[in-house]
């Protein structure tokens, strides 16, 4: 028997369960389709550029440089028009180094001038494809290697001698470091990309930094790490880029000019005019021979 102030019995009550873990969806995996239309893009574009490669008829200019590089070493490093190093040719010589190093390894001639220069293009389709994948899928990645891989002016010049092919695969490479550089917020990809940048440079001079500004500018606003480490990020990418830039003009001016060839497209025999002038400003207002 219970008094009136005895407490009621309170009824015992039981927790719900936890509701299920639902286990995370495994990640999904590329389609079985994206592999083979890669290796068919990569395929078709090796055909059209090798296709009767020998018939294309290459520059005979920079042909004549990658030659004289095969007989003499220091041809080879400032491009020189003639083993006799009279003269260089208007570029800085970093396409004329890998196809003379071919030339050197393989023997002189067109196939094996050519062969680093068409691997170098499929190089740029498959790092292009690459990048496009990892921020818009598969589908997109395959229409941005096949677009590449067929656009006219691309088949023209990797079945060309000129040094267009590294310079784009070095602008391509610099793009593709940067935009991983700016969503995993590492440095070190930041700066390979300034590198490759500093050695499109050294393709053909300004040209490489076509891409440069919009590139270090969505780094600089879109990138994980916070505002003040992006611009110390940045201007040590800004140390690698000069150092990557100019370390052939600065080797030549290192050189006595009665020791060194005359530097073609300049006006006084130097690097820095030819980088100041023909390839420089001579490229954004114009002028006589700026063609090429």
């Amino acid at each position: 028997m219970t008094s009136a102030t005895d407490p009621l019995p309170q009824p015992t009550v039981t927790p719900d369960p936890p509701p299920p873990v639902t286990p995370p969806a495994p990640p999904q995996g590329a389609p079985r389709w994206s592999l083979p239309a890669l290796i068919a893009i990569l395929l078709l574009a090796g055909v059209l550029y090798s296709w009767n490669l020998s018939g294309s008829g290459l520059n005979s200019f920079y042909s004549s440089a990658v030659f004289s590089g095969t007989q003499s070493w220091k041809a080879w490093f400032f491009g020189s028009l003639d083993a006799g190093n009279f003269m260089t040719v208007d570029k800085p010589p970093l396409a004329l180094m890998v196809m003379g190093l071919s030339c050197r390894i393989l023997g002189f001639g067109t196939w094996q001038m050519m062969l680093p220069m068409i691997l170098v293009a499929l190089a740029t389709i498959w790092i292009l494809h690459a990048s496009v994948k990892r921020v818009w899928g598969h589908g997109a990645a395959a229409v941005a290697a096949l677009v590449l891989a067929l656009t006219p002016i691309t088949v023209a010049i990797n079945r060309d001698n000129n040094p267009d092919t590294l310079l784009v695969f070095l602008m391509v490479a610099g793009a593709a470091l940067a935009l991983r550089a700016t969503t995993n917020g590492r440095l070190l990809p930041l700066l390979g990309s300034a590198a490759c940048f500093g050695l499109a440079f050294n393709t053909k001079m300004l040209q490489g930094y076509i891409a440069l500004p919009a590139v270090f500018a969505v780094y600089l606003y879109a990138a994980t790490p916070k505002l003040g480490k992006r611009i110390v990020n940045l201007l040590l990418a800004g140390v690698v880029l000069a150092v990557s830039s100019f370390w052939w003009a600065t080797a030549v001016s290192l050189v006595p000019a009665d020791d060194r060839p005359y530097i073609g497209g300049s006006t006084d025999g130097t690097a820095w005019d030819l980088i100041m002038g023909y390839n420089g400003l001579g490229r954004v207002l114009g002028g006589e021979g700026n063609g090429g």
